[in-house]
Order: structure tokens, then C-alpha cells, then sequence
């Protein structure tokens, strides 16, 4: 089975370890014809039994699974593998801030710990959005539940790195699911719903706003623009970074002169919060500029959220 993963050009070899020492010499033996690195993942409540093992062998990844831990972990200095916390999805990601300053990722468990074939929990990708913001420099592993539409959209979620158990060996060919999990070209029932910022995280002004309003609006968030919407949510349009230069162009000499009207996009590519993450990609490839945001609304264009694209483009 390594050999087959080696040959598709797998990222890592993910490694449970249940409490057993034993792990050490199946990475030895791994180690005697595979390169590829080796992500370890041990749950135990005596993670420091392991520490020897860890050292000796080297491991690239080593992750601790938050729930089984007694007391904090205090790991020696002469461990250099990369470090992450695991946690199941009734666990706060907040644990994580205990040990900001030495670990290098956290794991999302998206189903049930050990139950291989399960499914993605869909509670998780706000859980990772929330985490992304606290914890921005932080990487962000998922495993369980990991299929092809699942992975793009974690992807689209700037989501670094998926484990892939049942998915990958159950198919009909290991390359062939490796490439469907690293592809755009897929057939996704998720709707984009479950997983678009909402409204409440996104930057908003209204028709009145002043121009260094709309600046600040979008300086905030950080994400390249801000939405203008009535009193009752309905979206109104959208101002771009882009909307904002071609004011500052057309109006430079009289700034306190700009209003929302001068730079609003009336009428942004935009929909509904109904639609799959299929019908979302048939609609991008059928408009001809290259769009790297899209509003979501309901069917009385009330702004229900906005899906990003920024990730997806640096994943690919």
C-alpha cells in the first residue's frame, strides 16, 4: 500500500497510532523504501512514553490528540518535528491558544474518531473559518469524511493539508481519487451555504456611508472589497478595491466629493444561497471576467453571505 501511495505521489504518510509503541518500528520498516514523510498521530494519555520514539525516528509531523491528554503537554527541546493538536468537533478550537507558541498546526477530526467511511461533519467549516481568523499564521489539517467536493471546498478554505483514508483505498484506482481530490472538475451536492462567510462576517456599508467609511469597511476585513446593502439587507452592490482606485481616478482633487453612489458596482455577479458548489462552478466558467468574490443572496436579493475565491487560487 505505501508503495502504491508513493507511486501517485502522495504528500504524507498519515499514521494512527493507538496507544502502541509498536508504531515506531512500522515507521522503520516504512522508512527502509518509502521518502516520503510521515505524519504521526497519537492518541494516548501518556503522550510522553512516545518521546523517545519521536526522537529516535525522526517523524516529520506529529500530531497529539487533544481529548485523551491527561495534562498539558510539555514536550522536550530535542524533538523537531513539526507539531500539531488534534481535536474532535465537540472540542473548542480555543485548546488550541495553550500551545500557539510551539505548535505548528491544528487537526480537524470532521467525523468520528476511528470510524472509518465517515461523514464530514459540516459543522467544521465555520469551526475552521473561526480558527483561521484567531490564529492566522497557524496551518489547518483536516481529516474524516474527506471526498473529492469536500476537499475543494476545504481548499477553497485556504485549508492546508486533508487525510484521506477510505476514499482514496476504496476506489477503483489510487490515482485516480488522488487526482479527483486535488481536482476542480467535480460533482458536489454541497450547497454553498454550508460553507460561505455569512453576513455577520462580512464587511458592509450602507448608500449614505462616507468615503473613508467605505475605506475603513474594507481595510477591516481585509478581503479586497465591501457590500452595500438597504435597511433591510437587501444587497445594493459591491465596492472593490478596484471600484475604489477608478473614483480616486475620476475624482482625485475633490475626495471629500466621493460618495458611494460615485463607486458602487450596481450590479456584481452574484448567487443564490440554494445553489451547489457544482452549479457555483458551471456559473463561474460561463462569465468571462476572472471574479475573485461572489455575493450570495436569497430570492428577494437579501445579502445572505459571500464565497471568496483567494484560497482556491493560491491552493492551485
Amino acid at each position: 500500500m505505501v508503495k502504491e501511495l508513493d507511486a501517485v505521489h502522495v504528500d504524507y504518510l498519515h499514521v494512527d497510532c493507538n496507544d502502541d509503541l509498536k508504531v515506531f518500528d512500522d515507521i522503520k520498516r516504512i522508512r527502509t523504501f518509502s521518502k516520503t514523510p510521515i505524519d504521526l498521530h497519537i492518541i494516548s494519555s501518556e503522550p510522553e512514553k512516545f518521546y523517545d520514539g519521536i526522537i529516535e525516528t525522526n517523524t516529520d509531523l506529529v500530531t497529539f490528540q487533544f481529548e485523551n491528554l491527561k495534562k498539558p503537554l510539555k514536550l522536550p527541546a530535542n524533538i523537531k518535528s513539526k507539531l500539531g493538536l488534534a481535536i474532535v468537533s465537540a472540542t473548542p478550537f480555543n485548546v488550541f491558544e495553550a500551545y500557539q507558541d510551539t505548535f505548528d498546526f491544528i487537526l480537524f477530526m470532521t467525523t468520528t474518531p476511528g470510524q472509518s467511511g465517515g461523514v464530514f461533519n459540516k459543522e467544521n467549516f465555520k469551526k475552521i473559518r473561526d480558527f483561521k481568523n484567531k490564529f492566522p499564521g497557524k496551518r489547518i489539517h483536516v481529516d474524516g469524511g474527506v471526498t473529492d467536493e469536500v476537499a475543494f471546498v476545504l481548499r477553497n478554505m485556504g485549508v492546508n493539508s486533508v487525510v484521506s483514508g477510505s476514499y482514496l483505498v476504496n476506489a477503483d484506482g489510487l490515482g485516480k481519487a488522488l487526482h479527483q481530490l486535488r481536482s476542480n472538475d467535480i460533482t458536489s451536492h454541497t450547497s454553498i451555504s454550508d460553507f460561505m462567510l455569512t453576513k455577520e462576517e462580512l464587511p458592509t456599508v450602507s448608500s449614505s456611508a462616507t468615503f473613508l467609511e467605505v475605506l475603513q469597511s474594507i481595510e477591516k476585513y481585509n478581503l479586497g472589497f465591501t457590500s452595500v446593502t438597504d435597511n433591510t439587507g437587501k444587497l445594493l452592490g459591491i465596492i472593490s478595491n478596484a471600484d475604489v482606485r477608478r473614483g480616486l481616478i475620476k475624482n482625485m482633487g475633490q475626495l471629500e466629493k466621493i460618495q458611494v453612489k460615485d463607486i458602487i458596482n450596481p450590479n456584481p455577479f452574484k448567487i443564490k444561497a440554494s445553489a451547489t458548489v457544482s452549479e457555483m462552478l458551471s456559473f463561474i466558467k460561463s462569465i468571462k471576467p476572472i471574479i475573485l468574490f461572489l455575493p450570495v443572496v436569497d430570492d428577494t436579493n437579501v445579502l445572505q453571505g459571500i464565497v471568496t475565491f483567494n484560497n482556491l487560487i493560491k491552493g492551485e
